[in-house]
C-alpha cells in the first residue's frame, strides 16, 4: 500500500491473470530465498519503477478464493512509508494502468487481497480471517 502526500493510495488494473479487470496494489509471490521486504521492494520497482522503503506490516489474510482452481494463499500486506521514483507502467501485459486514489473514492471492483488490506489498515486489525 502506497500512499502519496494527498493521501491517495495506489492501484493498478489487472489483466491477464487472475483478478483481471479488477484494482489491486502492487504486489507477487514470494522467491524461495527471500524475505518479504526484500520481495516488496522488488516487486514494486518491477510493476511501478517506484523504490521503496521504511515498510510497515499492516494486514495478513487467508485468501481462498481461488480453492476451485486448486490454489491458496496467505497476503501479506505492506504499508510503504517513503518512495521515490517516477511512476511508470512496467508490465503492461499484466496492468493496464496505475491510478491514484482516495481511500473514500475507490475504484470497483476491488481485487480481494487488496480490498482486505484495506480494511485491516482502516480497522487496525491485522489478521483477517476470509469466512469461506
Amino acid at each position: 500500500m502506497i500512499i502519496n502526500s494527498e493521501g491517495k493510495i495506489l492501484l493498478c488494473l489487472r489483466q491477464g491473470s487472475h483478478g483481471a479487470g479488477e484494482w489491486s496494489f502492487p504486489g507477487g509471490g514470494i522467491e524461495f530465498g527471500d524475505t518479504m521486504e526484500k520481495t516488496v521492494k522488488k516487486e514494486v520497482k518491477e510493476e511501478t519503477n517506484l523504490e521503496v522503503d521504511n515498510l510497515e506490516l499492516v494486514s495478513v489474510a487467508d485468501e481462498r478464493r481461488y480453492l476451485n482452481e486448486g490454489k491458496q494463499y496467505v497476503m501479506i500486506g505492506f504499508k510503504v512509508n517513503s518512495f521515490s521514483g517516477e511512476l511508470k507502467l512496467m508490465e503492461p501485459d499484466k496492468f493496464v494502468e496505475w491510478n491514484w486514489f482516495s481511500l473514500d473514492n475507490l475504484p470497483s471492483p476491488l481485487f480481494s487481497g487488496t480490498q482486505t488490506m484495506i480494511i485491516s489498515y482502516q480497522t487496525g486489525k491485522i489478521y483477517q480471517h476470509d469466512p469461506q
